[in-house]
């Protein structure tokens, strides 16, 4: 027979073995696949969708857990149906490189004259879009975790300065679609639609005479040896609207505690979080260029004219289209100027 102290040690030993395997089970992970199609060391890969990993499973007490991939699971034009359709369980993107209209009321965040951090359009973005345009609505299939935008857009080239309207005309540049590809070719610009990590070997190559970005991708894709001049304007030529989406499925899943944690690093959180990447790596890109040869010069008075006229032109078609949905789009983009204080 066994003395009673060793039955004793072996009963609590079990009795611990049992706790332990339930807390475990309680405290199963969740590993959400997050397809990523810009290089590992860009800002908004780095410094945006790994913190906020790591700061959901902290969030969820390691309940949750983001897997961001060192290679897409798809073209970045795919990513909002790879979230949709479950080949990926979270995504980003932006609207503009889907071709059909589903996201109308997503262009809000794509004009010129927005803002000049990329902080307050990307907030404004959020409260305007995210609220009175019901960007939810729009984001059928997936549930939308948040919205973002880059710092002020700027025309760079290769091929000369632009001094006058005359001068965009004939001008090759990539473009991320959407509204400054038809800004753009109604200024006369050729435009090109490419993925961002097929610029440098087209702007290399001469395929292309120059680009659209802002301020940190000459230095994000080292596209400065291949820019002779960099236009700006006030409030910038255009935005890109963005996307942070998770497949519905998967978010349905989740406990409510947990979803109420990711919800708190969401939303207006996560919009000011990569706002703030966003306008740190522009200055990075402001000191490369500062210290290039790169000619970097503020839209004169002519230029600035023409580019408000088209644009006001695509403006009021959009709010006709997006009323046409029963929404007011004027009003929602004179909200969101005023939230980024831009005079326009």
């Amino acid at each position: 027979m066994r003395p009673a102290k060793t039955t004793a040690r072996i009963g609590l030993a079990a009795l611990v073995f049992a706790l332990g395997a339930g807390l475990t089970a309680a405290k199963a992970e969740t590993t959400l696949v997050l397809s990523s199609w810009l290089p590992p060391k860009h800002p908004i890969v780095a410094k945006v969708m790994k913190p906020w990993g790591r700061d959901v499973e902290k969030a969820t007490e390691g309940r949750v857990r983001v897997r961001v991939l060192a290679k897409p699971l798809g073209a970045p034009p795919a990513h909002f149906d790879l979230a949709r359709d479950g080949v990926a369980d979270i995504t980003y993107g932006l609207h503009s490189f889907t071709k059909d209209d589903r996201f109308l009321r997503s262009r809000i965040g794509q004009f010129s004259f927005l803002g000049d951090n990329a902080v307050a359009v990307s907030k404004a973005y959020w409260n305007v879009y995210a609220g009175e345009l019901d960007a939810a609505g729009e984001h059928e299939g997936v549930k939308l975790l948040s919205l973002f935008a880059h710092g002020p857009g700027l025309v760079h080239n290769n091929q000369r300065k632009i001094e006058s309207p005359d001068d965009f005309s004939g001008l090759k540049l990539r473009t991320p679609g959407g509204y400054i590809a038809d800004l753009a070719q109604d200024l006369g610009v050729t435009t090109q639609f490419m993925g961002p990590g097929e610029v440098y070997e087209k702007l290399s190559r001469g395929v292309i005479d120059g680009v659209t970005f802002p301020m940190e991708a000459l230095k994000a894709f080292r596209l400065s040896d291949h820019i002779k001049y960099s236009m700006s304007v006030p409030g910038g030529i255009y935005n890109t609207s963005w996307f942070l989406v998770m497949n519905q499925d998967k978010w349905d899943a989740l406990s409510d505690t947990d979803k109420a944690a990711i919800e708190r690093l969401s939303g207006a959180a996560f919009a000011e979080r990569a706002g703030a990447v966003w306008d740190a790596a522009d200055a990075g890109g402001a000191e490369l260029v500062a210290e290039s040869d790169i000619d970097l010069h503020q839209a004169n008075d002519a230029v600035l004219a023409a580019i408000k006229e088209r644009a006001a032109k695509y403006e009021a078609e959009w709010a006709d289209a997006v009323k046409a949905q029963g929404f007011d789009g004027a009003t929602a983009l004179t909200e969101l100027r005023t939230q980024t204080g831009v005079s326009y």
